[in-house]
């Protein structure tokens, strides 16, 4: 991915370093904590090898960072271990800037009043 020149002079060497494979996907988890992926999916949508997702999805799950069922992974919703794993701050950074950051009242002010109408509480 290239960046602009404005970017490349004010940027120091850390800003400008890619994030790793898991970095990546747990920020893209992340910012879509709505939602769960197939594997491929997460591959296509980062532009980074299945094979390097599928490693990086295996060990986030050995350390609770995310949940798998059948073919979908999706990142905890456990707080306080998302807070502990060290990656965490800047995998949200990464995707902050790449997305902008969420406007928590924006998004209350535009979320639906009852669930989903696929949820089971909506039966």
């Amino acid at each position: 991915m290239s960046i602009d020149r404005d970017t490349f002079e004010r940027a120091s060497e850390d800003e400008l370093s890619e994030a790793s494979v898991p970095e990546q996907v747990l920020g893209y988890l992340l910012a879509n904590r709505d939602r769960a992926f197939k594997a491929r999916e997460l591959a296509a949508r980062l532009d980074v090898d299945e094979g390097a997702v599928s490693t990086a999805l295996t060990r986030l799950k050995g350390r609770d960072l995310v949940e798998h069922k059948a073919a979908y992974w999706a990142v905890t919703d456990d707080e306080s271990r998302l807070r502990e794993y060290s990656g965490y701050e800047r995998a949200t950074a990464l995707f902050n800037d790449r997305l902008g950051e969420e406007d928590e009242e924006a998004w209350r002010a535009h979320a639906a009043d009852g669930p989903h109408p696929g949820s089971e509480d909506a039966e």
